[in-house]
């Protein structure tokens, strides 16, 4: 089988076709996703994008949906996995209540939620709150947190040194000529551009979310795009054939990203 991974970070296996904006591996491609895909029409038996579709625009999002049925052959699968909106906001709402009754503990699970509502969108620097949070060494509501976004919690805990190991000489280059483009603008322009300029460049990186979704507007985008018998599924269930030996969905019998919701479609 043909399988392809779209924008799949440091999450993929070498039985996919893997591509990504920021390879972390040889074994991934580097491609622009929001680029018309390189790959001929009716190529693939299935198509995978998790946690991708929320940093596009709602345009970008459709050309990539449009995307995946045009590389996909007749009667494949498509599946899709974004932050689930509808999940969000009932947890806020419900630690809402928790949190107006004096429900012990339940403040932190509250500030939790309204940072994973708000913080990608908002946020000004790689991380923003939720990382700043994660770090705290006395977390009070741990088990919470690691039941909304799963192995995130724990990953958190790398140390800034590998995490520079792990990058590769273009974005070192990268990083200096932003430094420098954001200096020659401070001394142009004052530090008030300096700012705005240094906020645009890392809202333009690919950090933020910039759209939601729930089972309702997720699956009318599917089906406006042309796939057909649009479902939502469980972590551990697919009609891709044999999926859950991929480990990307499930990684030792534990969901990896707990705050999903998981859909398939399929190429009429």
């Amino acid at each position: 089988m043909k399988l392809l991974n779209i924008g799949c970070g440091s999450t993929f296996h070498p039985a996919w076709i893997n591509i990504d904006v920021a390879p972390q591996s040889p074994k991934v491609q580097k491609y622009d996703i929001r680029k018309k895909l390189p790959f001929l029409e009716n190529g693939f038996d299935a198509c995978y994008s998790s946690h991708v579709l929320e940093h596009l625009t709602k345009e970008e999002a459709r050309n990539l949906l449009a995307e995946c049925l045009r590389v996909l052959k007749t009667g494949s699968v498509v599946r899709i996995v974004v932050p689930d909106l509808e999940a969000i906001a009932r947890n806020y709402l419900e630690t809402l209540e928790r949190v107006e009754k004096g429900i012990v503990g339940s403040e932190s699970d509250y500030d939790w939620m309204l940072l994973e509502m708000y913080d990608q969108t908002v946020r000004q620097y790689s991380g923003g709150e939720m990382c700043r949070y994660l770090s705290r060494p006395d977390i009070k509501n741990s088990d919470f947190i690691r039941s909304r976004i799963g192995f995130e919690s724990e990953i958190n805990q790398a140390s800034m040194w590998k995490k520079l190991k792990s990058k590769n000489p273009s974005w070192f280059i990268r990083k200096f000529r932003t430094k420098l483009a954001e200096i020659l603008v401070a001394l142009i322009a004052g530090r008030e551009t300096q700012h705005a300029f240094k906020e645009g460049v890392f809202r333009a990186s690919g950090e933020i979310h910039r759209w939601m979704y729930d089972r309702f507007s997720l699956q009318r985008m599917l089906e406006k795009t042309g796939f057909v018998d649009v479902r939502v599924c469980r972590a551990d269930e697919s009609r891709i054939p044999d999926f859950s030996s991929y480990n990307l969905d499930i990684i030792e019998g534990k969901i990896r990203k707990p705050d999903s919701l998981f859909m398939e479609g399929i190429k009429p």
